[in-house]
């Protein structure tokens, strides 16, 4: 009796020292369809962010490039829904092989369920047909006008858990997206490009307020969405910096850390 006793407070002493977070671990859906433009990093991308979960133990990663597990209805064999998930992330392009059935469901995932969804760079170039889904997400991709660039950044809420860890200004050689059907009213900016040290005579810039937000993040419903322009480039993804970005982004999402998401202006 005494033995059992002893094995059972060993037992208990170790899952203590475990982060509960490695006791069971969260479920990441990642989709990485192209129905449009083919970026060389998606894979990349995706990979790094199932090593991200791996190597914090927070999270696994089903990677997949179909929809078919974007949908609460029962799946023959193992096949998962989204109810085994608590976030989905999108690496995407174009019109997706959506239903009508699974588009309802993904909205009803993240703002009645309380889910996550996190946009990596062309999230918004995707489902340009489905308002809904640019509502969601916070807007579309409407062209970048200086292609791949240093771009010159600064982090706008630097108590944010995401994007603290970063310097005040920094820069990032990337593609940042110019964004239509944006409205700071519905998001709460993180990072914006810094508007005095890029070309504004830039014959494909069409925002005549010069916000150019980079990342941000949004209550939805009861669920929680993140979104970042970064991610066209392999060596995006290899930075430390922007990775603790991404694994942030995840936790948040996912619920596993608090931040203020209220929507306000821009900063003077």
């Amino acid at each position: 009796m005494r033995r059992c006793i002893r094995i059972l407070l060993v037992t208990a002493v170790i899952l203590a020292a475990i982060p509960a977070s490695a006791q069971k671990r969260k479920k990441l859906l990642a989709i990485g369809q192209v129905k449009g433009f083919h970026h060389d990093a998606t894979s990349h991308g995706l990979a790094t962010i199932w090593k991200l979960g791996q190597e914090t133990g927070i999270w696994d990663t089903y990677i997949r490039t179909d929809t078919d597990l974007l949908t609460k209805k029962k799946l023959g064999g193992n096949a998962k829904n989204l109810d085994f998930f608590d976030a989905v992330l999108f690496y995407t392009t174009g019109e997706l092989d959506l239903d009508a059935s699974q588009k309802a469901d993904l909205l009803s995932f993240v703002r009645e369920d309380g889910k996550g969804f996190v946009g990596v760079h062309s999230a918004i170039d995707t489902f340009y047909k489905w308002p809904e889904y640019g509502e969601m997400t916070g807007g579309y991709f409407d062209l970048h006008p200086w292609n791949q660039f240093q771009a010159p950044v600064i982090v706008e809420d630097p108590d944010n858990p995401i994007v603290k860890h970063f310097p005040k200004a920094f820069s990032i050689m990337d593609e940042i997206y110019q964004v239509k059907d944006f409205s700071r009213d519905r998001v709460r900016v993180l990072m914006s490009l810094d508007a005095s040290r890029i070309d504004l005579a830039n014959k494909n810039v069409r925002r005549t307020d010069k916000d150019f937000a980079v990342a941000w993040i949004r209550n939805y419903g009861k669920g929680r969405v993140f979104y970042s322009t970064f991610g066209h480039r392999e060596d995006s993804w290899n930075r430390p910096d922007v990775q603790k970005m991404w694994i942030e982004a995840v936790k948040w999402s996912m619920g596993l850390s608090q931040a203020d998401a209220t929507p306000r202006p821009r900063p003077n």
